[in-house]
């Protein structure tokens, strides 16, 4: 299906630059309104977003869009998108709204949209709002009498804070823990903390001073060097790193070692088990997981379900397969039990609760499976479809042919940016950056020649 304005999550891109620009947000609003409109109730919209600056001229655009075609526009401010997911149901909204990039720099930015139910759209409904996008929405917008109102609601944040404490289990706390958190001058700046002080922690914060430029910026999941530095500084027994918008999670042990999304779920799954919580005798995840958690379930008596890459889908295979455990390398963590999204704090409390419960330390409780070795690079291009050339496909083929069953090759564009994602892994790791060089140069000359 060739989309348009939608990607792997939402529509993102660089503000104010097409389509990024308030009057498609506008639009966005009234599309989406026009076909969430159904039946003759009051209908309803929450409206979250990040600390971008960006943020509040798209806010303002959407309020004005859902308004127009007659539906009342709950205004939430800062807030993760998890939380957005959560309201959306909570509330009885027939949409949800999260503007926000995720983990992309302050420059950018995004709408992810969410259903009555909390869960992302399908490719169907994206597919009809964008069809709705490029028409003339004048037939769409509700009569005078019917534009719908906006408020700004107050306790979203002690909602979700409750809901977070609630998914530690009753017979843990995190008294006697040192934990520090990065925030990434995001969403959860005031949140995150408050649900660990809460439940006991001696909290130590950075990344919590959002100023509209820093989020994301040498912080945060995708930058932990300042929270790897904070753990060894305050001598914290764990460290916590959120992206912008709360729904990913890296933890950083109390060696200043990065934990990544796949020991994530392979604790979460391990404990899971044990307790007998666990659905799906397995977990999903993308293909882009290790091949090392892959073996670490499987000598365990359990699957791992791969999709391709983005949470939504990851999400959509747990619904249809009945599993509750899914996620990404990256730290998007998905608990069907306690949520519809990825959310990076309520995966790190069950992390803790392995932790307490243990009495061990991160790095122990942490380092279920050695890594197989994985190499991901990305080549920028402006344009063309260099994957469809007869010479990158030979290449590919020949690069899977080698690798056989020793290791696994994954090529694709990105959903979010105009790059091409190359990863090997493999047991031989001098053959795995042999073969991620030589395809990068191949789909690299490729590019340049066109």
């Amino acid at each position: 299906m060739k989309r348009r304005y939608f990607g792997t999550d939402g529509i993102r891109g660089q503000s104010n630059v097409f389509p990024m620009t308030p009057d498609l947000a506008m639009r966005v609003g009234i599309a989406a309104g026009t076909i969430f409109r159904r039946g003759n109730h009051r209908h309803r919209v929450v409206i979250g977003k990040d600390t971008r600056l960006s943020g509040y001229m798209l806010e303002n655009a959407m309020v004005a869009g859902f308004t127009a075609a007659g539906l009342d526009a709950f205004i939430l401010g800062p807030i993760p998108t998890p939380a957005v997911a959560m309201l959306t149901r909570s509330l009885r909204c027939d949409i949800g709204v999260m503007i926000s990039a995720s983990h992309n720099p302050y420059e950018d930015n995004g709408i992810k949209l969410f259903g009555p139910d909390g869960y992302k759209l399908s490719d169907e409904l994206e597919a009809e709002i964008e069809d709705l996008l490029d028409k003339d929405l004048n037939a769409q917008l509700a009569k005078s009498d019917d534009i719908g109102r906006a408020k700004r609601v107050d306790g979203v944040h002690d909602r979700y804070i409750e809901h977070a404490k609630r998914t530690l289990p009753r017979d843990v706390t995190l008294q006697g823990l040192r934990i520090a958190i990065d925030c990434a001058n995001g969403a959860a700046y005031k949140v995150a903390p408050a649900v660990l002080w809460e439940l006991g922690a001696d909290v130590v914060t950075i990344g919590n001073e959002p100023n509209g430029t820093n989020i994301n910026l040498n912080c945060g999941s995708t930058s932990p060097v300042a929270l790897q530095k904070k753990v060894d500084e305050v001598r914290a027994d764990i460290g916590i790193a959120l992206d912008g918008d709360a729904d990913r999670v890296i933890i950083i042990d109390e060696n200043g070692s990065i934990v990544d999304g796949d020991q994530l779920m392979a604790v979460i799954a391990e404990s899971w088990a044990e307790s007998q919580q666990l659905r799906g005798n397995g977990i999903v995840a993308t293909v882009m997981s290790n091949l090392g958690l892959e073996r670490f379930l499987d000598e365990r008596g359990m699957a791992l379900a791969r999709t391709k890459v983005g949470d939504r889908y990851v999400v959509e295979h747990m619904r249809q397969h009945n599993y509750n455990v899914g996620g990404e390398q990256s730290g998007h963590i998905v608990l069907s039990d306690y949520g519809t999204t990825g959310d990076g704090l309520v995966a790190a409390l069950q992390i803790l609760a392995a932790v307490k419960r243990t009495g061990r330390t991160v790095s122990e409780v942490c380092r279920r499976f050695e890594p197989v070795p994985q190499l991901l690079r990305n080549v920028r291009i402006s344009g063309g479809k260099p994957l469809e050339d007869i010479q990158v496909q030979k290449a590919i083929a020949d690069a899977e042919a080698e690798l056989a069953r020793s290791g696994r090759l994954v090529i694709r564009p990105s959903g979010t940016e105009p790059l091409i994602r190359v990863m090997a892994e493999g047991d031989d790791r001098a053959q795995i950056e042999r073969i991620v060089n030589e395809l990068i140069g191949t789909i690299s000359n490729v590019r340049t020649a066109a």
